[in-house]
């Protein structure tokens, strides 16, 4: 969960876990290739998260934000994705400022729980009922993507609904672990309420990182 490295960071510091260059598998930008950047750090510890090795900011090591952006900058794609752990939990002004001055399109991937820094190209926020998260930043999404574990986070998927913006796409994304039961419910709830979309995460069917 959260350390003392998440709460003490130099904006010119970060703790990453890893870097690679893949295909967006999930969500609205699903088949984009893009940089995949995940800072380590969390303080919120999903049950169903499938990078549990990324919640201690202290098991990773410390990077120059200078460093990072030469790296992708020179990735082909010209676009990075940030996630986590939680990324938001640092400040990424001037991540983003750097990259920003070589035109590379920014992404980023939060649970909403604090507020944004940094200048983002496209926000998708992936609620959690264990840390909400703020109203304002749900306002700021471009992408509202729950995961669904069960028949009970429908309701939960369309309070955080009620909170974004007219234009942010609305998806629904089974829990991979339980996607065979979960899948079917999902298919019925969106027939039956057709403003949301299905999310799947193909880069496990394809299996790519």
């Amino acid at each position: 969960m959260i350390t003392s490295t998440v709460k003490n960071h130099s904006p010119h510091l970060i703790p990453i876990m890893e870097e690679f260059y893949s295909l967006q598998g999930e969500g609205v930008q699903t088949g984009k290739p893009a940089y995949f950047l995940r800072i380590g750090g969390c303080d919120i510890g999903c049950r169903f998260c499938d990078v549990k090795e990324s919640w201690d900011a202290n098991k990773h090591t410390l990077t120059s934000v200078d460093e990072i952006v030469q790296r992708i900058v020179e990735n082909p794609s010209q676009a990075v994705v940030v996630t986590g752990g939680e990324p938001m939990l640092y400040n990424l002004d001037y991540l983003c400022e750097k990259l920003k001055m070589n035109r590379v399109e920014l992404f980023l991937e939060t649970s909403g729980s604090e507020l944004i820094s940094g200048n983002w190209d496209w926000i998708c926020v992936s609620p959690k009922r264990n840390h909400p998260p703020l109203h304002k930043v749900l306002l700021q999404a471009n992408e509202l993507k729950v995961v669904v574990c069960n028949e009970s986070d429908f309701a939960w998927a369309e309070e955080n609904a009620t909170f974004v913006n007219n234009n942010c796409h609305l998806l629904l994304q089974p829990e991979w672990n339980n996607r065979k039961m979960i899948i079917p419910k999902v298919v019925d709830y969106i027939l039956k309420n057709p403003q949301w979309r299905i999310s799947l995460q193909s880069h496990k069917y394809i299996d790519i990182q």
